[in-house]
């Protein structure tokens, strides 16, 4: 899969990231193009994740995690229009 960006909104305003999948749930943040941190996905509990060196909040982490859930969901051919 390749690269992807999510819009994530804090405190009013949007911020973008570039997702990067890196294999077995995992995958890298991007913020304009420098690396801030990984996140694994938990496939059995789809709350809950890890992160690695990432620097951002957790309600910011959340809606990244649930939108790489939301991006991997709809190409996975279970979204709809």
């Amino acid at each position: 899969m390749e690269q992807f960006r999510l819009e994530i909104a804090n405190e009013g305003k949007g911020r973008f990231y570039d997702i990067k999948p890196l294999g077995n749930s995992r995958y890298e943040i991007l913020d304009d193009g420098q690396s801030i941190g990984t996140i694994a996905l938990d496939e059995q509990n789809h709350a809950h994740c890890e992160s690695q060196g990432c620097e951002l909040d957790m309600p910011i982490l959340n809606s990244i995690r649930e939108g790489i859930q939301y991006h991997e969901q709809w190409n996975n051919g279970q979204g709809h229009i």
